[in-house]
Order: C-alpha cells, then structure tokens, then sequence
C-alpha cells in the first residue's frame, strides 16, 4: 500500500484483495481494489458544517443547480413550492466562495439566477439574493434534460476552478427532445463535470434519471413525496461541498499477453467502467473515477493472462491513481497495487474464492437480477420475474444487503429468504418498484 501526502487534500490509500493462485493454465485473475481517501477534513467539518471555511478556503469548486420547471411541476402545486424551498436549502449550504448558478429547465435552459451566462460567488448576499430569484419560478412547458446539461456545461466552464458539480431535479420524462440528443450531450459532458440526479414523485423515466448520474459518474436516486426534497438536497450539496479531489482516474497497466477483461465499480454502487477505457500508453488505460473526499470505494478488475506451468508467476496488473493534466500530462497521486498470479498444483489454494472477490460478485450479480426481474414483469412474464426476483432476495439475505431485502419484500412476498422462493404481489406500489429499480445498484462492504 502507498499513500499520497498532501496538505489540504486527502491521501489515498490502494489496497488489492485477490487470490493469485491458478491452477495449471489458467488464464483468469480476479482481484477487488479498494481505493481510500482520508484526511482531507471534509467528515465532521465541511460537510457537517460548510461555512466553518473562510472565504478563499477549501477546494475551488462551482455548482448549476438544475431544477425542473416543465408544466407537470404544477400537479400538485405543492410539487413546485417543494421544489423551490429544496433549492433554496441547497444555496444555504453552498460553501462560502463557491462559484454556483441556478437554471429552470423546460423544453429549454433558463438562467434564473445570476444570468448572462455568469455564475455568482457564494456568500450572504449571493444566496439570499438566489433565494429571492426562486421565487419567480413556475411551472410551464416541456420537458429536454440535454439542454440543461450543456447549458449548465457552459457555466462551469467559465470558472477557473477545480471541482465542477451539477445537481440535476426532474419529475418527468425527457419527451421533448430524442433519446440521441439526450445521449449527444451527455457525451459532450462527460467528464466536464459530475452531476447527481433526482427524480421526484413516480412520472419520471428511472433508467433516464439512472443513465444521467451514472454517465456523469453521479448518483441517481428518488424522492418518492416531493416533500423530502429539501433534505435530499441538503444532503447533496453537503457532499458536493466535500469533494476535494476531481477528475481521478484509475490507471491500469498490463504486461504483454494480458488483457483486460473488466473493471467495475462494486461498492457503493455498481458502476461499469470497462467502456470508459481511455489508453494511457503501451498496455495502459485510465478508467475515470470522478470527484473524491473523504471516502472509500471498491473496484472488481477481471485480467486474462497467458496460461502457465506449475511453479511460474507474474505480475498481472500494476493499479496506480492519477489525476489528468493540460497538455496530457498526468499527476501521480503516489498509491499504488500489484495484481498477481502463481500457478500451482495444490488444489485447495488454486479453487480458494477470496472473500472480497466472492462478496462484490454477488453483490453485481444482485443488481443485475433485479432489473432482469422488473423488466420481465412490466412484460408480463410473471415466471420469469419470481424467478429472478426469488435470486434477488436469496442473494440479499446470504450477503447481508438489508435495505434492498427490504425494497425487494415491498415487491414480492418472501416464502423462504436462504432458498429465494417468493411470490409475486398482485399490487405493488409504483413508488415501491420505481425504489427498488433505482436503488438496485446499491450495495453493502463486504464484511470484514
């Protein structure tokens, strides 16, 4: 393990779990990287109490607050009035010194406050002044969430700094502009900046509002009554205001004849990043991380080596942390894992599952069975949804997962929990489906 020592920022940690031994041949390694980030203040300070910074402290950040102004924010009314004090509750925690702007999105992006393609800067009079403009917003017209992302992309652009953040609010389907324009400027935004995304009430399109954060490297959730919103919001903000360290990225090198085979984020939600693949050099690729502070996260690397005989080793995989630089340079954040394998005779060592490896497998697996399942039931196919949505709530109750055991009981009726042998309800709640769907990602640390 090494660590990255820097004042004022976190220091980052790479732990490797694996087990290196193959059999004779063989040709797969599986290892869990846990990267770490601690000591940058943020637990306890920052994100418990923002302001404790003074002006021109902490890390440069800018924040647009996207909320969503279409005319179906008007049903109920009190949707919007939400809405509005939701916002408001996310200004009041915006750090001092913060860059940050607020935009009505409908079938178009309006800058409700500052305007003129400006941001403003956070501090007494900037937020109140914000808070006054959201009390001109209303619900009228439709709805094109690309449009407010690259009109929120401009506004963060404009500012010379180092974190840049979107909070995105929607409560509706994206019906006035195509699923290729939405795509287009998600593509543009990548890796511009972060963006976390809501959906409110149940009228909303959840792999839409999933696809959005997970596109920005975000997170996805729903607020079920509209009246949760503004403690959603606060805790949003909260954690945007601590992050420290953006734009990281995991670098991966293999030797020659190896390939990789995935990388996924495990914990705490299931991420695909194989895709994401940018080449970094011969045999080396970057797979961006996102914005951190103080916080731990687990990677599942799957890398294909040459096979063996019995008695050789090699090193698989070298995992290092990096931060992209102008002029496509990189700064290396110093911690570093090695990724092994040793071929061997003794059976018991080459069949081992390590413990993490086994945990995170489930855990993807366990997402992947409930939207299988979900699917299969908005077709119709009930047998086929009991039968994924049984494995859902077996593999929840082996891994400890209680909140989705939880989210899976609102759906099904749990007969036997260890044998998944369930029955699907005749009446589920849009709100509870639409829960379980978005959260199914989410998963537990494996027990130590």
């Amino acid at each position: 393990m090494a660590i990255f020592s820097k004042s004022n920022v976190p220091q980052f940690s790479v732990d490797v779990y694996q087990n290196e031994y193959l059999p004779e041949d063989g040709r797969e390694v599986n290892a869990v990287v846990t990267v770490t980030a601690t000591g940058g203040g943020t637990i306890g300070s920052a994100v418990a109490a923002p302001h404790l910074y003074a002006p021109g402290e902490g890390p440069s950040a800018a924040v647009v607050l996207m909320v969503d102004c279409s005319g179906s924010m008007d049903h109920p009314p009190t949707k919007m009035r939400n809405a509005r004090d939701a916002t408001g509750a996310a200004i009041d925690t915006l750090r001092d010194g913060v860059h940050f702007a607020v935009v009505a999105g409908t079938h178009l992006a309006r800058e409700v406050y500052p305007g003129d393609g400006r941001l403003a800067v956070a501090g007494p009079d900037t937020r109140e002044q914000a808070k006054q403009a959201l009390r001109k917003l209303s619900a009228g017209g439709g709805t094109a969430i690309g449009t407010w992302l690259r009109r929120a992309d401009r506004l963060l652009a404009s500012a010379d700094v180092a974190i840049r953040h979107g909070i995105l609010l929607t409560d509706g389907r994206n019906e006035h502009e195509s699923p290729e324009d939405l795509r287009a400027a998600l593509d543009a935004c990548a890796g511009r900046f972060t963006c976390d995304a809501r959906g409110v009430g149940t009228d909303w399109e959840v792999k839409e509002v999933t696809g959005i954060a997970s596109a920005l490297l975000g997170t996805a959730d729903i607020v079920a009554d509209p009246a949760g919103l503004a403690a959603d919001f606060t805790r949003m903000m909260e954690t945007a205001m601590g992050k420290e360290v953006a734009d990281v990225s995991l670098r991966l090198w293999t030797p020659a004849g190896a390939t990789v085979t995935f990388v996924k984020q495990v914990a705490p939600t299931v991420e695909e990043l194989t895709g994401r693949r940018t080449e970094a050099g011969p045999r080396t690729g970057d797979y961006p991380l996102g914005s951190w502070g103080d916080e731990s996260r687990d990677y599942h690397l799957c890398v294909a080596v040459p096979p063996a005989a019995v008695g050789r080793e090699m090193l698989a995989a070298r995992v290092s942390l990096v931060i992209p630089q102008p002029g496509g340079s990189v700064q290396s954040l110093g911690a570093q894992g090695l990724v092994r394998a040793v071929w061997t005779d003794d059976l018991a060592a080459s069949t081992s599952i390590n413990p993490q490896v086994a945990h995170y497998t489930g855990q993807a697996e366990l997402a992947e069975v409930i939207q299988e399942g979900l699917d299969l039931r908005k077709v119709g196919d009930m047998d086929g949804a009991t039968a994924k949505l049984g494995r859902a709530v077996q593999l929840a109750s082996a891994s400890g997962n209680a909140d989705t055991a939880k989210l899976l009981a609102k759906v099904v009726d749990v007969v036997d929990a260890a044998t998944g042998t369930v029955r699907l309800k005749t009446k589920v709640e849009e709100a509870d489906e639409m829960t379980l769907e978005t959260r199914s990602t989410k998963t537990v640390r494996v027990k130590k």
